[in-house]
C-alpha cells in the first residue's frame, strides 16, 4: 500500500536527499513555504503520524495535537546504543498502540545498521529477524527509510525490502528511492504484502515526474 508522507525542516515541507542531512542543512529536492506541523495535524486530526524531535516530555502534546502515532528513532539511543529506560519512558508516555519506532538504517560491512541524528551516526542495532521481535513488543508499527538511497528517485533497495517483508512481524513502512509505479508495485511483492511504501520526491505533488499521487491512490483502491 502507498502511504503519503509530508517531511518538514526549519518549519518547511521538504523533501530532502536523506544521506546529505547535517548540522548545515540539506540538500532538497522540493521546498514549500505550506504546511505548519500543528497546522497539518489540526487539519486532519487523527489522521497523521508525526515525527522529528519527539520525546517523552513532548509525544503526549503531538498526540493531543491530533497525531494518530508519535514517530521516534534519536531519542531511544544514546552513545550509539539502546537506552531501554528511555524507550520504557515513552511507552508509558504515548502507549504502545501509539508509537512508531523509526529503525531506518544504512548498509555497513555486509549488514544494515540504524542510524541515528540526522541519519548521520550509526548504532550497534542491526536491522535483523531479532530486532524486529524485540522492538515489536514496544510499539505499533516501523518506519524504516533506506538512507543510502532516500531522495535520490533512483529505486527501491530490493534487498531491505525482501529482509522487512520475511521478519518484521507488525505493520512496517519502507521509505527511500521510489520513482515509479513498478517500484510500488515491487514493495508489495517483495514484501509480501505486508510493507508499505512512502513515495516522496518523485510524487508529482512535490514537483516529481516519476510517479502521479492519482496513480498510488488508485492503486490502493485496487488492492
Amino acid at each position: 500500500m502507498f502511504r503519503p508522507c509530508i517531511d518538514l525542516h526549519e518549519g518547511k515541507v521538504k523533501q530532502i536527499v536523506g544521506g546529505t542531512l547535517n548540522d548545515a542543512g540539506a540538500r532538497t529536492n522540493f521546498v514549500s513555504e505550506k504546511a505548519e506541523a500543528r497546522a497539518a495535524l489540526a487539519a486532519y486530526p487523527g489522521g497523521l503520524h508525526l515525527g522529528g524531535g519527539v520525546n517523552a516530555a513532548n509525544a503526549r502534546s503531538w498526540l493531543d495535537a491530533g497525531a494518530s502515532h508519535v514517530i521516534v528513532t534519536s531519542w531511544v539511543f544514546r552513545e550509539g546504543q539502546v537506552d531501554w529506560a528511555r524507550l520504557d519512558e515513552l511507552v508509558k508516555t504515548t502507549g504502545k498502540d501509539k508509537l512508531v519506532l523509526d529503525l531506518s538504517c544504512r548498509w555497513r560491512g555486509e549488514k544494515y545498521f540504524v542510524v541515528t541524528d540526522r541519519w548521520q551516526k550509526f548504532t550497534d542495532l542491526e536491522v535483523n529477524a531479532e530486532t524486529f521481535r524485540i522492538f515489536s513488543a514496544y510499539c505499533a508499527e516501523f518506519l524504516i527509510h533506506a538512507v543510502d538511497v532516500e531522495g535520490l528517485c533512483r529505486g527501491i533497495d530490493r534487498e531491505l525490502v525482501a529482509l522487512l517483508g520475511q521478519f518484521s512481524p507488525i505493520p512496517t513502512t519502507y521509505a527511500g528511492g521510489a520513482n515509479s509505479l513498478a517500484d510500488l508495485e515491487a514493495v508489495t511483492k517483495l514484501g509480501q504484502g505486508k510493507v508499505d511504501l512512502t513515495i516522496g520526491s518523485a510524487l508529482d505533488i512535490f514537483g516529481g515526474s516519476g510517479v502521479k499521487y492519482a496513480d498510488c491512490v488508485n492503486f490502493n483502491r485496487r488492492r
